[in-house]
């Protein structure tokens, strides 16, 4: 039986544009990981958590922050993540 579940994207696209997943990193080793706290309550203990463990294992990290949870991320920052970074991990917590 069909449910018609319906999906509802948060950025509010009339007509989203379809992307390809790209592919996952055979490892982390020699690679730059972005961590990205969307500023929501926590979320920073998590990444705390995150980082001590990468740079456990020798992976260069940096951390980023969004100015609010309730925005998509600003284009220059996305733009500097991507230029800075091969591997992004985003904090959701409250």
């Amino acid at each position: 039986m069909n449910t018609g579940m319906v999906l509802l994207d948060p950025t509010a696209e009339l007509a989203p544009v379809r992307r390809q997943r790209l592919p996952r990193p055979e490892g982390l080793a020699g690679r730059c990981v972005g961590l990205l706290d969307i500023s929501k309550a926590r979320g920073d203990v998590f990444l705390d958590e995150i980082e001590a463990r990468l740079t456990a294992e020798g992976v260069t990290v940096r951390r980023y922050q969004k100015p609010t949870f309730a925005r998509v991320a600003p284009v220059a920052l996305v733009q500097q993540i991507s230029a800075e970074c091969q591997v992004v991990i985003e904090a959701l917590a409250d």
